[in-house]
């Protein structure tokens, strides 16, 4: 079930995607290219499922969180680019292929993660008949949080400057919570915004999704010792190489494991309080910390 779901929404978000980036003029076909290798390159959809499968679980029509999950990755696809360029993990593999900088140049991969970026506003905010304007209003604001200062960029910044050297378990916490945790959070947070929710609803999903996406981020410190190149497609024990602060080097591999275990079961523990059929969710919730990629 959640295999199926996965690769369904896979298939719906990429086709977005391609339409949206495909639709951009031929002004720069090589800079347009480049957005489609740095988007299109694979991956898991973590950010889009949950868009798609929370809206599910709440009764929105998926035509409806399109957008929104289109935007999200489009978002994801633009700090990976810049994730990978020279004067950040300097990385050559990203899901098995080059990154953007290898396969183009790094001014390149530069203005794609941009234009990725920028056109993730242009999407969310496009017109959308069964969305009201205040309901996109918000989610551009969600969206504009999570990428910025305050999310994931402000959680990139930590995780530089906390390289080469040793960080706490509670400054650790919040550099994953914002790096990784807040896009994630923010995909729960859009599908909420497509509903109608109670305020106790809304708050059972905040925390589930603050669960997981820590424990996302836990789990990939994990597979970084324990899975190979091919798996995770780039170098195995790259974080390890760079000396990044890490849960494995804070706590051990068996604790980070333990770690990723309990915020799991916190998830689960959320899930349950709320009035929907939650299975397909707690499935996924299991599998942010079984995966091997």
């Amino acid at each position: 079930m959640l295999a199926e779901a996965i690769i369904q929404y896979q298939q719906r978000v990429d086709k977005q995607l391609t339409e949206f980036i495909d639709s951009q003029n031929d002004t720069e076909p090589k800079l347009k290219a480049a957005m489609k290798h740095g988007a299109l390159l694979g991956g898991k959809r973590i950010r889009p499922f949950l868009v798609y499968a929370i809206g599910d679980m709440l009764n929105v029509p998926l035509n409806h969180l399109d957008h929104c999950a289109a935007a999200i990755e489009c978002i994801h696809a633009y700090s990976l680019i810049h994730d990978d360029l020279p004067a950040m993990d300097n990385d050559e593999l990203r899901r098995g292929k080059p990154t953007v900088h290898i396969a183009f140049d790094e001014a390149t991969a530069i203005l794609a993660g941009d234009a990725l970026q920028t056109l993730a506003f242009e999407v969310i905010s496009a017109e959308h008949s069964q969305l009201q304007a205040s309901q996109q209003l918000a989610m551009v604001r969600a969206l504009a949080k999570a990428s910025g200062y305050q999310g994931m960029c402000g959680g990139q910044s930590m995780d530089l400057n906390a390289t080469d050297k040793e960080i706490d378990l509670a400054t650790l916490k919040q550099l994953h919570r914002l790096k990784t945790g807040a896009l994630i959070r923010c995909a729960v947070e859009l599908a909420i915004i497509a509903a109608e929710v109670t305020d106790s609803q809304r708050d059972h999903l905040l925390e589930f999704a603050d669960a997981i996406g820590l424990a996302f981020q836990v789990q990939d410190d994990v597979l970084d010792i324990i899975a190979s190149t091919e798996e995770i497609g780039k170098p195995q024990g790259s974080d390890s190489d760079s000396n990044k602060s890490t849960y494995p080097k804070l706590l051990g591999l068996s604790g980070a494991q333990q770690t990723a275990k309990s915020l799991i079961d916190d998830a689960l523990s959320a899930l349950a309080k709320l009035p929907y059929n939650s299975q397909l969710i707690a499935e996924f919730a299991r599998f942010i910390i079984e995966r091997r990629v």
